[in-house]
């Protein structure tokens, strides 16, 4: 056996070696929300620093948004098993003067079969007319995400 043979087959054992609940859960890639959203996180940087899109789903029931940028970060999943995160998304309304944000906050998880979910909690705030107004101008809730294969 040559010795690229013997290097593949040794990665090979060792990666099989992994448990999926040892594996790392990154944030790059494809996730759908458990109302339908989906994003696409591009590849983390040394950092931990990404950036991507984000689509409301039809629970959004809004055909005036847009495919949204989103920016945030993730601790360093090689330091813990399931890293937090955090990302915002600044909506693109079509034909509309409102500004909307959405602040997401969650955690990673791998399940024992693998499978990588994210669990976060979000806050969207609208542009108030007015400090009376200022009290509906908050929504609080949550969602999970799973990866898109």
């Amino acid at each position: 056996m040559g010795s690229s043979a013997f290097a593949l087959a040794l990665v090979l054992a060792l990666a099989a070696c992994v448990t999926p609940a040892e594996r790392k859960c990154l944030l790059s890639g494809s996730w759908r929300s458990d109302t339908g959203c989906r994003m696409v996180v591009s590849v983390l940087s040394k950092d931990g620093r990404f950036s991507g899109s984000y689509l409301p789903g039809p629970a959004a029931d809004n055909s005036e948004i847009l495919t949204s940028p989103l920016e945030g970060s993730q601790q360093d999943a090689r330091l813990v098993p399931h890293p937090t995160f955090s990302f915002i998304v600044h909506w693109q309304l079509r034909d509309s003067d409102t500004t909307r944000t959405t602040a997401f906050l969650g955690q990673c998880y791998t399940g024992t079969n693998g499978e990588e979910t994210l669990h976060a909690l979000w806050l969207l705030r609208e542009a108030a007319d007015s400090p009376a107004e200022d009290w509906k101008a908050t929504r609080v809730g949550t969602s999970i995400f799973t990866r898109i294969k």
